[in-house]
């Protein structure tokens, strides 16, 4: 491995240093690196489990969700989709109390039987295992709609809330009355972090979200209109065919921007392996993985070491500061 420790706090693979002193574009996930989601998405995901499964289980338990499951849950490659898992902690759940198991223990069982596939992991575990979860799946139609299903829906209305939601989709909130999470976003992206990016990337700096364009929007307000929004793409507003980690988004941005050797820096194995599949079909793609905004960041850098990333950083202020060590 040659992955090696430059100064605290940041991680650069040496075999790569060449390639990284072509970068002429940046490309950023917005959720976990230019916005902390911990209180407004994680949230949310634990509010909307927490109301399913009271109205539609029976289950009143609130606070089951911890921080841990939904970060294992997404550290498999499968689940960049927050509302994929809520859907499969709301399964897990449901099938934990059928089969009489401790809810935490089974749900990292159900983790540990994940891949890159997502729910139909999950479905597709929790199925061999023989427990009959047909009911709460025929209630849930999940994914289905976007527009019209109910997990979908529930969650939108937690995290957008009354007048966001409004926005969005033209019609009031039927479970959920007030303030949204989204408020809870804090933005960790500067503008003086932007300035500097663009003395080395001019105007090819962009964002690859999850989210919808009104979203992100929101929360990054002015700093919004600092990136290559033409080149840039909000997943949330795409078909579901195209969700990380498919690379087909990273590409057309990349080439949209017109890159040489593009940096796509990201938090989660989805941007990983998006990052990855994109430089396999021929689109030079450095991947810089972030992991001081995660609840668990040891966890979190040591998955991005394992795994032998392009870079490896605590946070994207550092990112200046490694293009100079790096170019020196």
């Amino acid at each position: 491995m040659t992955l090696q420790k430059l100064t605290n706090g940041i991680f650069v693979d040496t075999a790569k240093i060449d390639k990284i002193k072509t970068l002429d574009a940046i490309i950023f996930d917005c959720d976990g690196v230019l916005i902390d989601i911990t209180n407004s998405y994680d949230l949310a995901i634990k509010k909307t489990v927490d109301f399913i499964l009271k109205e539609m289980a029976n289950i009143v338990q609130s606070n089951i969700v911890t921080t841990q499951m939904i970060e294992g849950f997404k550290a498999t490659g499968g689940f960049n989709d927050e509302v994929d898992v809520t859907y499969s902690l709301i399964l897990s759940i449901v099938a934990a109390k059928k089969l009489n198991k401790p809810i935490v223990e089974f749900i990292f069982e159900v983790i540990k039987n994940c891949d890159q596939s997502g729910i139909c992991s999950v479905e597709k575990y929790l199925d061999m295992i023989g427990v009959d979860l047909s009911e709460i799946r025929k209630k849930l139609a999940y994914p289905g709609s976007h527009d019209s299903n109910i997990l979908y829906s529930t969650f939108d209305e937690i995290f957008y809330g009354t007048k966001l939601y409004y926005e969005l989709y033209k019609r009031k909130p039927q479970f959920f009355d007030g303030q949204g999470l989204i408020d809870n976003d804090v933005v960790l992206v500067k503008k003086e972090l932007i300035d500097t990016l663009r003395k080395k990337f001019d105007k090819k700096i962009a964002i690859i979200s999850g989210r919808g364009v009104i979203s992100a929007k929101y929360s990054l307000k002015k700093l919004f209109d600092e990136f290559d929004l033409k080149n840039s793409r909000f997943l949330e507003d795409e078909t579901r065919d195209l969700a990380k980690p498919n690379p087909q988004p990273l590409i057309s941005s990349i080439k949209g921007l017109q890159s040489y050797c593009c940096m796509f820096v990201g938090d989660s194995m989805e941007d990983y392996i998006m990052a990855k599949k994109s430089e396999e079909l021929g689109n030079k793609t450095v991947f810089c993985g972030i992991y001081g905004t995660s609840k668990d960041s040891e966890a979190k850098r040591k998955l991005f070491i394992e795994k032998n990333a392009d870079m490896i950083l605590e946070t994207i202020d550092l990112i200046p500061k490694t293009l100079n060590l790096v170019e020196a």
